[in-house]
């Protein structure tokens, strides 16, 4: 099958392999607050609209150099139901949490999804959810909370509860597109491009209906819109599906704690928040954390 032929870079991939690239999607999302903090003040969803627009369309100009990677859009309509509902589930209810609830206790409910691929993963086959899966990312959790409140506390209101609630249902979403998308490894990741281009699509209607359109203003700003549709919105999701299909699931759900804090590093360094010691605390808990959850795959025996 031709699908298959396309996917077979991917299935040639070691486990340890796969989990690297996997960590790459990882970087890529420690981007994801300083191009859009340098990106201006276009609203969430024209961004979202803007920038899969951009990274599913630089996946067909790749199609030029490999044309049978179009064939990967030819899947049945429950992949594609998984790969646009884990794509625009996932950021519509990130924004409608933000849109009615603090920044601050919507950004640490959503970050239970890495803790929730590690417990969901249990349920694939062939993989075993270990205590230092568990532990690991417990630990990573904590210094994810350091890095979200600063170290100040937090308070959940009632009055939020519908923030509350859409932020949960985006960890979940992620969470379960992750953990799902291993049930169809077999399905290639050149898939992505159509699941991207549909987000963009989706966002766009989204925007029409809910905000108003704002464009960049400075060469600067377009620059950083670029850079978000071709990194963190574009290039991460291919590497994240080949690490979530082929790689340690465990591993890089608990690793996957350090985007907040290499986000909030990169920040510092351009000029955009301020350094805290609470930062150092955070580092070393994550570091921790997945250096234990990944403790079997860095130091098993050959």
């Amino acid at each position: 099958m031709p699908s298959q032929s396309a996917n077979s870079g991917a299935m040639a991939l070691s486990r340890p392999a796969a989990t690297g690239i996997g960590f790459f999607a990882i970087l890529l999302w420690s981007l994801l607050a300083v191009f859009t903090a340098a990106s201006g003040s276009m609203p969430p969803f024209q961004l979202t609209a803007v920038t899969f627009g951009i990274g599913g369309l630089a996946g067909v100009l790749l199609w030029a150099f490999r044309p049978s990677a179009a064939i990967a859009l030819r899947q049945p309509w429950p992949v594609w139901l998984l790969g646009v509902g884990g794509l625009f589930g996932y950021h519509a209810a990130y924004f409608t949490a933000l849109r009615n609830a603090p920044p601050v206790e919507a950004g640490l409910i959503n970050y239970l999804w890495p803790l929730l691929i590690v417990v969901f993963s249990a349920l694939l086959p062939g993989e075993r959810l270990k205590w230092q899966h568990i532990a690991g990312c417990a630990l990573a959790l904590a210094g994810a909370v350091l890095v979200v409140t600063r170290g100040q506390g937090f308070s959940f209101d009632p009055a939020y509860l519908p923030g509350y609630a859409a932020a949960l249902f985006a960890a979940f979403t992620w969470a379960a597109y992750s953990v799902l998308s291993r049930r169809v490894a077999h399905v290639p990741s050149d898939a992505i491009t159509g699941f991207c281009l549909a987000t963009a699509v989706l966002s766009a209607a989204c925007h029409f209906a809910l905000e108003p359109t704002v464009w960049p203003t400075t060469l600067w700003q377009w620059l950083a819109i670029v850079g978000l549709g071709l990194g963190p919105v574009g290039l991460a999701f291919y590497v994240w599906d080949i690490g979530i299909k082929r790689g340690d699931i465990q591993v890089l759900g608990a690793a996957s704690y350090a985007t907040p804090l290499l986000s909030t590093a990169l920040l510092v360094l351009s000029g955009y928040a301020a350094y805290s010691h609470v930062l150092l605390i955070a580092s070393l808990l994550i570091t921790a954390g997945a250096v234990l959850a990944a403790s079997e795959l860095l130091f098993r025996r050959s």
